[in-house]
């Protein structure tokens, strides 16, 4: 089934371009003129945007696409800062990008509350407008929602769950049933999409291998084979693999290939699409995945900080997560994730 959440999030964006004059041009000239009726009506705001991991990247090269959009439609000045889904160097680039004194930074939230704190409050005394996309940070949002701090992505533990009941309907687990969950448990914010996953299929008896996403294979899921391969070997019972990673899901045919395993010997499921996942779906290497639509991650953190930056809006808190993406459902996405949209 696909995202339903997109409907009103469309909804959200066309309300806000209406009732700003950006959709309607008609109509504003003949209420009279207005800085909002003009395109590109956020030129002049320098913003700094942290799509996650490294160029090129399946997951973070749409998110960057969505903001390169996002920057064309609206006039921003845009830095974009990559970080290799390195959380201490996300921290540090943080009170980097502070240095050029931005109108607006936006950061993912993978380091979590607690070590962004000291750098966000710092931002804020100096007056730029921080926002997160990705991971959310609830008490940082929290304390600076009304100067703009918002959320942008899906509610992680939900998310992680939903796709764990989804393993156990897809791929007709039980209890007693192996099942490798590779994700990022130990990360304070981010291991709760992890987390969920396990949850869900804890609760119905499934056995689950907790294997963490080291360093090397979060920057390149190349890195990864050695240890999956291994796992394999060690675990020739295994029924599924769920990799909390959109890079490392991409990476799935490559890695069961590796290990010597067919198409559907072993299911596997993960997040997010990109031309590699729909090929892997197609091809029977992957049974679903979830789509949590990382296109709107580039493009609303940039619309939230011009909002904010332009007419004092707060901080809007957005879920692009929870639908499913299969085999039976991959066509009517696949030419968008082509043209990285989706």
């Amino acid at each position: 089934m696909l995202n339903k959440r997109i409907l009103p999030i469309a909804s959200l964006i066309l309300v806000i371009m209406m009732a700003y004059g950006i959709v309607n041009p008609a109509l504003t000239s003949a209420q009279g003129s207005s800085p909002t009726t003009t395109a590109q009506w956020c030129k002049g705001v320098n913003i700094v945007f942290f799509p996650g991991g490294s160029p090129g990247g399946p997951f973070e090269s749409v998110v960057y696409a969505g903001a390169l959009q996002a920057s064309a439609d609206l006039g921003p000045t845009t830095q974009y800062v990559w970080s290799d889904w390195d959380v201490n160097k996300m921290v540090t680039q943080l009170d980097s990008a502070q240095a050029t004194h931005p109108d607006g930074i936006a950061i993912m939230g993978h380091p979590g509350d607690d070590a962004y704190k000291a750098e966000i409050d710092k931002a804020e005394k100096a007056g730029i407008i921080i926002t997160a996309q990705n991971v959310p940070l609830p008490a940082n949002e929290a304390a600076y929602k009304s100067k703009g701090f918002g959320y942008v992505g899906a509610e992680l533990l939900s998310q992680g769950m939903a796709v764990g009941n989804e393993a156990i309907k897809e791929f007709g687990l039980k209890s007693g049933d192996r099942v490798m969950v590779w994700g990022l448990l130990s990360q304070p914010g981010r291991g709760q999409r992890t987390k969920g996953v396990e949850d869900a299929l804890k609760a119905a008896g499934v056995v689950v291998d907790d294997v963490e996403i080291n360093d090397a294979t979060n920057k390149d899921p190349a890195a990864g084979i050695p240890i999956f391969t291994a796992y394999v070997s060690a675990h020739p019972d295994v029924k599924a693999v769920i990799t909390d990673h959109g890079n490392l899901t991409a990476s799935l045919p490559n890695l069961l290939q590796a290990a010597g395993k067919k198409p559907g010997e072993i299911k596997a499921a993960g997040f997010d699409l990109s031309t590699a996942t729909v090929k892997g779906i197609k091809d029977g290497w992957i049974g679903f995945v979830n789509d949590q639509q990382e296109w709107l991650q580039g493009y609303l953190p940039i619309l939230q900080i011009c909002l904010s930056k332009k007419y004092g809006f707060t901080g809007l808190h957005i879920d692009t997560g929870a639908g499913f993406v299969t085999k039976e459902t991959i066509d009517m996405v696949a030419t968008l994730a082509q043209q990285g949209i989706r």
